[in-house]
């Protein structure tokens, strides 16, 4: 029987430096079940396609020996796969599960009055609320969107996305900066809004700040981001890069004072938050991106504007570039929060002893640094509280933390 299976779409660059110290912790009693074949626009922008990792298996390669681990691991861990038949006869047979799941309402909580979403969410969750079944929210409007359905009623807990996380001496990290240094990185998709960088940078401009701002992506918008370049005469102060791989991204991270997170309430989460901060960039982040609340103390390490307030993201921005003994303080303190606590060993470690003090796994299949005691009151792991959408913004700005 193995230990822990972890079942996914597909294993990608931000799932591995967690699945590698799951492996580690539980000596190699781990598997990565790969549930699809990474799609092409991953590969575009520079995701590797062929990962191999000693704990990787492909369903739709050996579907009937994924099935069997699936069925026997003592502790499953699901997410990522809207497809419930690779977990529901685990479900029904009552063994341990772990869910991890983004919010449901991405496009608005509405949608929660749908008749026929409320019967597949009572299905897929609300009937499994009193079994041994929990829940890793993947972002800080997870459990409200879930409570909404009576799912999962305190058991939920703070999870995320937890890319590589690189080991810098500080003072070293923050020489590399240059000032005024601004970098934004994503799609170019109307929710992710590549446009309220260029706007930023026009206010900037404006404004007569000395500055130049970085631009690395592509997609459906493309046409209107060059546009908006050069309507707003913004082609000395802005460098549009196109797609570049993950590695040249966080390169430039180390090099930039300032990232900006502009998307929506579509995202999730937002890895490229937890890039940035532990590339020790001060982040100017938008308060519906599923990663902020959780990563991001306003004032503290970061900055949070309200989403669809863009003069708060362009004040945002003006105030870190005029003061960059602030921006430096930020970043520091951004880097210390992911070196310290939201990264992906620590997340190992606080799930495994979960699993430990619930009875699913035993010490002696766990490695001895895991401390089943030592009970999370902030971070990876720990409780995660039920915030309505309405409230968040204001307990974001007059709170340290969520």
């Amino acid at each position: 029987m193995t230990a822990f299976v972890f079942i996914s779409n597909y294993l990608n660059h931000h799932q591995i430096p967690f699945c590698d110290a799951m492996y580690k912790l539980l000596g190699g009693d781990f598997v990565f079940i790969q549930t699809e074949a990474m799609d092409q626009e991953r590969v575009r922008m520079g995701w590797e396609k062929n990962l191999k990792a000693p704990y990787l298996k492909m369903y739709y390669e050996e579907p009937d020996l994924c099935r069997e681990l699936i069925a026997s691991a003592a502790v499953a861990l699901f997410g990522g796969s809207d497809e419930e038949s690779y977990i529901e006869p685990r479900l029904r047979s009552g063994e341990p599960v772990i869910r991890y799941s983004e919010r449901l309402y991405k496009t608005g909580q509405w949608k929660a009055v749908s008749p026929r979403g409320l019967k597949k969410k009572y299905k897929d969750h609300t009937r499994y609320r009193k079994r041994q079944i929990y829940l890793l929210c993947a972002g800080a409007y997870v459990p409200d969107d879930f409570h909404l359905v009576g799912a999962y009623p305190g058991k939920m807990l703070k999870w995320g996305y937890f890319p590589e996380t690189r080991h810098y001496d500080v003072s070293e990290l923050m020489e590399q900066k240059q000032a005024g240094r601004i970098l934004w990185a994503a799609r170019f998709l109307d929710w992710k809004h590549p446009e309220l960088p260029l706007k930023t940078a026009a206010y900037l401009k404006e404004k007569g700040h000395a500055f130049h701002m970085d631009i690395v992506g592509g997609g459906d918008m493309e046409e209107k981001v060059r546009f908006l370049v050069e309507t707003l005469h913004l082609q000395e102060t802005v460098t549009l890069y196109g797609y570049c791989p993950p590695q040249q991204v966080r390169a430039m991270m180390e090099r930039a004072d300032i990232y900006l997170a502009t998307s929506d309430r579509q995202e999730g989460w937002g890895a490229v938050v937890n890039e940035a901060m532990n590339s020790g960039c001060a982040v100017v982040g938008s308060s519906m991106m599923g990663a902020v609340p959780y990563l991001i103390r306003d004032g503290e390490n970061g900055m949070i504007y309200r989403d669809g307030s863009p003069q708060e993201l362009f004040s945002a921005a003006e105030t870190l570039v005029k003061d960059r003994q602030l921006c430096r303080r930020l970043g520091q303190n951004a880097y210390r929060t992911i070196a310290e606590e939201w990264n992906a060993e620590t997340a190992a470690k606080r799930l495994l002893g979960f699993c430990l003090r619930q009875g699913f796994l035993k010490e002696s299949q766990v490695d001895a640094t895991v401390e089943p005691d030592n009970v999370p009151v902030s971070g990876p792991v720990s409780a995660a509280p039920v915030i309505s959408e309405r409230k968040m913004y204001l307990i974001l700005k007059n709170m340290k933390q969520i």
